[in-house]
């Protein structure tokens, strides 16, 4: 049996809960949140700085999920007790983000979403262990996060390590199928954890694959105005494909220097990038950015319950929705889920019933979201997206496919 969970009256919300169990009523709460109460979700993203614009998508679709439990019952084995997310800004600062953490869990949140950046969310993560309070985070890619044997921490999109080898595969896959087989790629990435993670994966894979990956090219995502000099650099190295690992921001810098310098190559190709698959992208970097590729985790627009909450979002936002806001969205499901299942508030209890997890997704997804001993969602993987005359389509797989891929392809 599904619960069936809706978003106002107008369209119907993207997916219930699954039927492990938890639809009678009378579950023991947690002080705070008894029947018929109110259970409190931490939702802690960047809401200011260079990445406030995703942050904030993130945040919406947090609360969107939270509108659509609470209208089709809220928690049922609660007596239906209702959710509630409250927002808090980690300003895209590990510290920050690890003090936020500590204050919302004293405040009563029975679990964490969140956090974008990767080292924010290892710092929150110490402190959801240390706490023993769910955190589920959506985007946030660090193998590193995971490694540490964290008991109370999963991550719903996929890790550094499966992007990053996926996105090595999908390239030797896309360029042979096209009689154009890579040979030698340049990878500009941010330095953090999160590029260096997915750099370091691909050129693994790539080294497995037969291809090289030279010069490999960092910058600051967080201060970086213009990314000319490091294009100029992509240029002189003769590669044929740039790979690109950063955020939005300075996703739409990347498409504005190659404009600009013009290097010989016949893809960008953006490897979980926060930008060259957004709906936004080519709006903002114009002709430049047709034809830009992005292995990545992504909504999977096939299913109609996807185009559902996209259209919700547009309508209560006036915005297209970003994958970010989508993984969210997911993640206060995995948590509202456990809660219904464990019939409690009590966050061990949680954290059980989150191992249990078998939740349908509005990602593009091989299986539904499972997690592993480490806390990986075991059906998460990145699908290839192209720029494609001003829309972004899904092209890789050819199961999940859109439109077929364009290669060889530059900007404009």
């Amino acid at each position: 049996m599904k619960k069936a969970w809706f978003i106002g009256v107008a369209l119907v919300a993207p997916l219930g809960l699954t039927a492990c169990g938890g639809s009678g009523t009378g579950g023991a709460a947690a002080p705070g949140a008894g029947a018929g109460g109110t259970i409190k979700i931490a939702s802690l993203h960047p809401l200011s700085g260079a990445a406030a614009a995703d942050g904030q998508q993130m945040d919406n679709g947090a609360k969107l999920a939270a509108e659509a439990i609470n209208a089709a019952g809220g928690i049922k084995s609660l007596g239906g007790a209702k959710l509630e997310i409250v927002s808090a800004d980690s300003q895209g600062k590990p510290e920050v983000g690890q003090s936020e953490a500590q204050r919302l869990i004293q405040e009563g949140a029975v679990g964490i979403v969140g956090t974008y950046q990767s080292a924010v969310s290892a710092n929150v993560a110490t402190v959801a262990e240390r706490n023993k309070v769910p955190f589920v985070i959506d985007v946030s890619s660090a193998d590193s996060i995971l490694s540490q044997g964290y008991k109370y921490t999963f991550r719903v999109q996929p890790s550094a390590s499966v992007i990053g080898q996926q996105g090595a595969q999908y390239l030797f896959d896309v360029s042979k199928a096209a009689g154009k087989p890579v040979k030698k790629v340049a990878f500009l990435h941010e330095q953090g954890p999160f590029g260096s993670g997915v750099r370091d994966a691909f050129t693994k894979k790539a080294k497995e694959l037969g291809f090289e990956v030279a010069p490999a090219i960092s910058y600051d995502a967080a201060s970086v105005a213009d990314l000319t000099t490091q294009v100029t650099q992509v240029k002189a190295s003769g590669a044929d494909v740039l790979a690109v690992a950063g955020y939005y921001r300075d996703g739409v810098l990347v498409a504005k220097a190659v404009s600009s310098v013009k290097p010989a190559v016949n893809a960008v190709y953006g490897v979980a990038d926060g930008a060259f698959d957004l709906p936004q992208f080519p709006k903002d970097a114009g002709a430049a950015g047709e034809g830009y590729f992005d292995a990545n985790y992504h909504p999977d627009f096939t299913k109609q319950t996807t185009k559902d909450l996209a259209a919700l979002y547009k309508k209560k936002y006036n915005d297209d929705i970003r994958t970010g806001a989508v993984l969210s969205y997911d993640s206060v499901r995995v948590l509202a889920d456990a809660v219904e299942r464990a019939k409690s508030t009590e966050p061990a209890k949680i954290r059980e019933a989150i191992t249990q997890t078998s939740l349908e997704s509005l990602m593009a997804q091989s299986g539904p979201i499972a997690f592993d001993e480490k806390g990986e969602n075991k059906g998460a993987i990145p699908i290839l997206m192209q720029v494609q005359k001003d829309a972004t389509n899904q092209v890789w797989p050819s199961n999940l496919a859109q439109a077929k891929p364009s290669y060889p392809a530059v900007g404009g």
